[in-house]
């Protein structure tokens, strides 16, 4: 009762709730809507969970290594095309560091925070099974990188082994992303 009269009555208390109530939900609204990409170490089971939903959305898998000339190359142009597709929610794409998972923290992190990698990285620890998972990406991979893999629906939609510039990726895209 003492807050309520010192703050002139009822309706100033209900303006002061209401006040409270939107600041909470625009603060949590804020939070949500710019949450931090994730970054993770995983197994190749894990990694294929992410990508392999049955969700409608067009999932751009690039592997890649911060040792790599050609994927630091190309990272930027995806990081552009990224961004060019950051408000469609049936478009996400995926990092895949190649980097030994000892490399995390000292080397992949200020690498993603230097050259402001904004997607989510996973980093697949499991080595010691590349001639498993190599071929269960793409038959015809090498394993050489970097190396961009399409998926809608849990469906492979189509591999790339090579360097992908900007207008290359952005056709790729295009074609599976309104078409499949």
């Amino acid at each position: 009762m003492r807050i309520m009269r010192r703050m002139g009555g009822t309706r100033k208390m209900k303006q002061l709730l209401l006040f409270i109530f939107i600041f909470t939900v625009a603060a949590c609204g804020k939070t949500t809507s710019s949450s931090a990409p994730v970054l993770k170490a995983v197994q190749y089971e894990e990694l294929t969970t992410v990508f392999g939903q049955n969700n409608d959305v067009l999932y751009v898998v690039n592997f890649w290594a911060t040792w790599c000339g050609p994927c630091v190359e190309e990272l930027p142009e995806f990081m552009e095309v990224n961004a060019e597709y950051a408000n469609d929610p049936k478009f996400k794409m995926i990092l895949v560091s190649l980097d030994n998972v000892k490399e995390l923290e000292k080397t992949v992190k200020p690498f993603i925070a230097k050259h402001n990698i904004a997607t989510d990285v996973y980093l697949l620890d499991d080595n010691k099974r590349m001639n498993m998972w190599i071929p269960a990406f793409d038959p015809a991979w090498t394993g050489a990188i970097p190396a961009t893999v399409f998926y809608k629906n849990g469906k492979k939609l189509h591999f790339e082994e090579n360097q992908l510039n900007k207008t290359a990726l952005k056709n790729l895209i295009n074609q599976y992303h309104t078409n499949n």
